[in-house]
């Protein structure tokens, strides 16, 4: 099978595992998002969408956040890995978009990364999730996370409409490929990238994928790695198709 086979063929299931896809972390603006994204790291999404209502009831917006004790944060997120970091990070984050950009979450990579807390993962996620996806796909999204939706699968909830809807908006391609731990994972074993660094797997990654598909390949592969190709035990032995490009088969112990 030559690269370019399979590439396609990882793509190929993908799509056919995850057809239409969006973020797991419920949100109702990009406020509740990049704070979310920012509580997510090494910490379970389900987890986040726990502590997160009681935070956004105390600190609805960003003015509110701007104001509030780390210490007072704390009590709220505690259980989520790095609480006490995270907690500062947030209040700093809230004071820095209301001071240098007048209270709205900046766009940019450029911008969005100057914010305490917020690393290149998070600013992919938050421009992948929020600014280059339509606005009537984002509603649609938000009213499927409040009806229960929360694995980020939603092929089954969008109307025939909602799927015509453009992936990305004029102007707010993604810089950037999301790769956490997941996507580094399985990138590795089905043969995209034989880098061991996020950076570097991010740029393999970008020179496979068309821009227009950043965001919902690389929430597949977070998907296919957190239910199918996992860390322990992978399970991609029973599927036929990933069976033959995945090298996580040749990891699983016969007793």
């Amino acid at each position: 099978m030559t690269f370019e086979d399979r590439v396609k063929k990882v793509d190929e299931l993908l799509k056919r595992d995850y057809p239409v896809v969006q973020t797991p972390l419920t949100h109702n603006n990009v406020y509740e998002l990049i704070v979310s994204v920012m509580l997510s790291a090494q910490t379970l999404d389900a987890t986040v969408n726990k502590k997160t209502p009681a935070l956004f009831k105390k600190y609805p917006t960003l003015k509110d956040l701007e104001k509030a004790d780390p210490i007072d944060v704390e009590m709220i997120i505690g259980g989520i890995n790095y609480y006490k970091t995270k907690s500062k990070h947030l209040v700093e984050m809230a004071k820095k978009v209301n001071s240098e950009f007048r209270g709205e979450i900046p766009s940019t990579m450029e911008e969005l990364t100057t914010l305490p807390g917020v690393g290149r993962k998070t600013a992919n996620v938050v421009i992948a999730e929020w600014f280059a996806r339509p606005e009537a796909f984002r509603k649609r999204v938000i009213e499927r996370q409040h009806a229960g939706v929360t694995d980020g699968r939603l092929d089954g909830f969008l109307t025939e409409e909602d799927k015509k809807m453009p992936k990305v908006v004029a102007g707010y391609v993604p810089p950037g490929f999301v790769v956490d731990t997941h996507v580094l994972r399985t990138a590795n074993r089905l043969g995209l990238s034989k880098n061991k660094t996020p950076e570097k797997v991010e740029k393999d990654l970008m020179k496979i994928f068309p821009p227009s598909e950043w965001a919902d390949t690389a929430l597949r592969m977070v998907f296919h790695g957190r239910y199918r190709c996992t860390s322990r035990d992978p399970k991609c032995y029973l599927d036929p198709e990933w069976s033959k490009i995945c090298s996580c088969v040749n990891e699983i112990k016969v007793y």
